[in-house]
């Protein structure tokens, strides 16, 4: 069964404009209802989609929590300690682009220094454009955003943090999915 989705999951990718030949620039994120497809954009951002297939092939977001889930806005994860507190302990460069932050934009998180990026990112589930020019986008979901709606949202009096949230069942480069 798991070749057959795998083999479902290329051809899909191959007639929505993925091919075989950029799998290594595509992430396959494993949620409790199903697989999302993330096209990574190493064009416009480099050294993000760099370090998020190193952390990808250590196994670093495997079991990592959505820790801070906003309805309308976005679902953030990529804290070691489940509480938007942590990170790899590798801080990047801001590589601020023209993309949008509109539905399915995959963005890093930091905090006040543009340049403390890390290992936390974000999936925008709206159009959020206030977003632009201030957070690094290096990727966007080309299939399985019905996946990433369903993850629990977040207490929105609380900055949208999750009690027993739902978690990143594990992180592929699709280059590397068995």
């Amino acid at each position: 069964m798991k070749r057959f989705l795998t083999a479902v999951t290329a051809i899909f990718l191959t007639i929505t404009g993925v091919n075989a030949m950029h799998m290594e620039d595509v992430i396959y994120l494993d949620l409790k209802d199903g697989r999302v497809v993330i096209e990574l954009l190493p064009e416009i951002a480099p050294n993000h989609v760099a370090r998020v297939k190193e952390l990808t092939r250590q196994g670093f977001y495997d079991g990592v929590k959505f820790h801070r889930v906003i309805e309308g806005f976005m679902a953030q994860t990529g804290c070691p300690h489940g509480t938007g507190t942590g990170g790899s302990g590798q801080h990047l460069d801001a590589e601020f682009n023209d993309t949008p932050h509109v539905r399915g934009i995959v963005s890093m998180a930091r905090a006040a220094d543009i340049n403390s990026a890390d290992s936390q990112f974000f999936i925008v589930f709206a159009d959020a454009n206030f977003l632009d020019g201030q957070y690094t986008a290096f990727g966007h979901v080309v299939s399985g955003m019905e996946f990433v709606d369903m993850i629990k949202m977040g207490d929105p009096n609380n900055n949208g943090a999750v009690g027993n949230p739902d978690t990143i069942i594990r992180m592929q480069v699709a280059a590397d999915a068995n």
